[in-house]
């Protein structure tokens, strides 16, 4: 196996703060071989900071970064603008909170993270078995400690961020593919679902973001 997913804290954490400093921002492969797609580059970051913040609640550092993004007129960037908004009108312990509610909570929390349940309803099913399958074809496997399955929407959302970004050697297309295959079918309904959720708020605005950005992914991948 050459790569693993969700790698500790200490990379999501620093992986989130580097998207936020990077939003924009071309920059080299992992492997140092030659500059990713500018376009390419936003998305791998964008993935990334997606995965970062729905693995587990930003710490304070996070959020005050989080709080200098900057928007533009488009849907994206409204809904950048709208996460620093929130980012800076609340605390890491409120947020923690908000995500304890959400995805954890006493027994289960408001909302189940994971492509199983989104497809089938029931966790740990065929749909998970059919990623782990295609994740084993491209090399990439669970960190070691790592108690989430792979289908929690944080791990697919760094593994799209690894394959668009360079860091997995994967073949041309692979990210296509593999949104597709893993995402496409339920990641919109969970994002519409976290903007309407009882228990968030911060998270509502990451909801938003989700959608906006899994469109354009969507339609992105609909082209020749």
């Amino acid at each position: 196996m050459r790569e693993t997913a969700l790698a500790g804290d200490i990379r999501a954490a620093d992986g989130a703060r580097e998207a936020v400093r990077r939003f924009g921002t071309p920059h080299p492969s992992a492997s140092g071989e030659a500059p990713i797609d500018e376009i390419d580059a936003a998305r791998a970051q964008e993935y990334a900071l997606l995965a970062a913040l729905l693995m587990r609640a930003p710490d304070a550092m996070l959020l005050e970064n989080l709080a200098t993004l900057r928007g533009d007129p488009s849907p994206l960037g409204i809904a950048h603008a709208a996460l620093a908004d929130a980012a800076a009108a609340t605390t890491a312990d409120r947020v923690s909170r908000e995500y304890f509610d959400l995805f954890i909570g006493l027994g289960r929390g408001e909302l189940l993270p994971y492509g199983s349940y989104y497809l089938t309803g029931f966790l740990h099913e065929r749909p998970l078995a059919r990623l782990r399958a295609d994740l084993a074809r491209l090399g990439i496997e669970r960190q070691e400690g790592n108690i989430e399955p792979e289908d929690h929407v944080a791990i697919l959302c760094e593994i799209m961020a690894g394959l668009v970004g360079g860091r997995f050697d994967a073949p041309p297309g692979a990210d296509r593919e593999f949104f597709n295959k893993h995402l496409a079918p339920w990641i919109g309904r969970f994002f519409a679902d976290l903007e309407k959720a009882g228990s968030a708020d911060f998270y509502r605005r990451i909801g938003t973001l989700g959608q906006v950005f899994i469109n354009i992914e969507t339609e992105a991948f609909t082209l020749p």
